[in-house]
């Protein structure tokens, strides 16, 4: 046996992922300005990762809850009042809120400043949901709540109203 037939053979290893500064896929949900870092293709789909910008007094989605992924939210810039079930959160620069699957939760920006965060998927199955609410807005049609709820449904999503 020759040394060459022995030899193990090479590992490749997955490419490196590098999103710059104004680089990533652009959302723009009303006030609520959206990049998708991540969206999973790099990652097996295990992880997906968007930074948002919520404008001042910008509320955001119905509270709802998530039956197959995890929820990360990172305070980068500014407060966001979280509601988780029927507590309250002001969550200032440098907070983290993690979300587990099945718990009702909502954000919004009370404050009169923008608000920056960083956000995970875990798995990435959510970020097609933001894409899903930009397409209604660029056919022409309203972003009305039953529009967010039926694309909430597509994954794995639904209203908590048992906390609205």
């Amino acid at each position: 046996m020759t040394e060459e037939a022995t030899a193990p053979a090479p590992q490749t290893h997955p490419a490196v992922s590098v999103t710059g500064p104004g680089e990533g896929e652009l959302i723009v949900l009303g006030t609520t300005r959206m990049r998708i870092l991540e969206d999973g293709s790099h990652t097996g789909h295990r992880l997906a990762i968007t930074e948002s910008v919520l404008a001042p007094h910008t509320q955001g989605p119905p509270q709802h809850r998530h039956s197959r992924h995890d929820e990360g939210f990172y305070v980068l810039s500014g407060t966001v009042r979280f509601i988780v079930g029927n507590e309250e959160y002001d969550a200032a620069t440098g907070t983290l809120v993690m979300v587990p699957p099945g718990t009702p939760h909502t954000f919004a920006n009370p404050t009169d400043r923008p608000a920056v965060m960083l956000s995970t998927f875990t798995p990435d199955l959510y970020v097609q949901y933001f894409r899903d609410l930009q397409e209604v807005l660029a056919d022409g049609r309203p972003l009305t709540p039953r529009a967010g709820l039926d694309a909430m449904s597509r994954y794995a999503t639904e209203p908590a109203t048992d906390h609205a």
